[in-house]
């Protein structure tokens, strides 16, 4: 996996972070090295106020944050952080969710110089809430826009990796896992028989997939084409393989890219579907479907926290039709000769 920082561009504070972030918690490189661009981002912030630079100007992504230290973080301030995240929204345009994943990196940047390093007596972000994020349903594609999607793919006769591509989508569709779960999977986390697989998720946790008939005789199809297409490299253990050089684990970008082509050749692109859509769609449709406990979904999906996984409870438009309709006074209308009008003209 390509890097996204070049850590002798950053002070030996942030270093030190990163390393004890990576080595003491297990935290994966990239959500460290995000870590890092994000504080990056909140000095060069500080540094451009002081120095009288625009933050929106060209020069503010030049500003070497090379000379924080110690001293320079003591004067930070809650205001400090106010102030940048109401730019975070302002001029880049930060939606909550990028908001609050910049405060959780200042959060844990300041308690490790506190309670790790012990440079610092308080906290500056002790005190700061999240940003509250917008109550918006998830969006997710219909049972017969999940087989108008599969369709495309069974159409694509031309396509030479309609097998694989037709393997992702069905695992997307009703596994719920994360494109960079999909990404991930080697040979050695299916089980012999294509019962379950094994995922690698958020802060490096594993979890156990369970395979349905679907997954099943999707996976065994593609593992015969892979095979084939494998005979003079039998010892690449990813199980997804780029077309690009048949020994290369296919990356993130490349599945966004499968799923974008037949969700258009499906018609769906105008509704703004993505790969996480396909997430968001697993989730939805096994817990409507009335067979699925929240807490069992939250294991499925791999969440943290229980309220994380409570955004599928929403009832669809059809589900709450059918909740008005079985009203047992759904019935009840008003008796004959009850017409207010009616009445009206006898009072006069």
């Amino acid at each position: 996996m390509a890097t996204l920082v070049n850590y002798d561009e950053f002070p030996q504070i942030i270093r030190d972070f990163a390393n004890y972030k990576t080595v003491i918690q297990n935290c994966s490189v990239r959500t460290v090295e995000e870590y890092m661009l994000d504080l990056r981002t909140f000095f060069r912030y500080t540094l451009a106020k002081e120095r009288g630079i625009a933050p929106d100007s060209d020069g503010f992504d030049e500003i070497d944050i090379r000379m924080i230290d110690a001293d320079y973080v003591r004067k930070i301030t809650p205001d400090h952080i106010y102030d940048f995240l109401m730019y975070a929204g302002t001029v880049r345009g930060n939606m909550w969710s990028a908001k609050s994943r910049k405060l959780s990196a200042l959060r844990a940047f300041f308690k490790f110089l506190v309670t790790k390093k012990h440079l610092l007596e308080e906290n500056p972000t002790a005190d700061i809430e999240s940003p509250k994020p917008k109550k918006a349903l998830p969006k997710f594609l219909s049972v017969d826009e999940c087989r108008a999607l599969l369709a495309a793919i069974a159409n694509d006769t031309d396509s030479k990796t309609r097998v694989r591509d037709w393997c992702i989508v069905t695992l997307f569709l009703n596994c719920g896992m994360r494109v960079s779960e999909l990404c991930g999977i080697s040979l050695t986390d299916i089980d012999p028989e294509l019962r379950s697989l094994r995922v690698l998720g958020k802060g490096n946790k594993e979890r156990m997939i369970y395979l349905n008939e679907a997954c099943a005789s999707a996976l065994h199809d593609y593992l015969l084409v892979r095979a084939q297409n494998l005979k003079d490299n039998k010892n690449e253990k990813a199980l997804f393989l780029s077309t690009h050089g048949r020994d290369q684990r296919i990356s993130v970008k490349t599945v966004q890219f499968i799923v974008n082509k037949y969700l258009t050749a499906a018609g769906l692109e105008a509704r703004h579907y993505s790969v996480h859509k396909l997430r968001h769609t697993a989730a939805t449709l096994m817990y409507q479907s009335g067979k699925v406990d929240i807490r069992v979904l939250k294991d499925i999906l791999g969440h943290e926290q229980l309220n994380t996984t409570q955004i599928y409870t929403h009832v669809s438009d059809a589900g709450m039709e059918a909740a008005m309709a079985a009203n047992p006074l759904a019935d009840v209308k008003r008796p004959k000769g009850f017409n207010p009008d009616e009445t009206n003209d006898k009072e006069k």
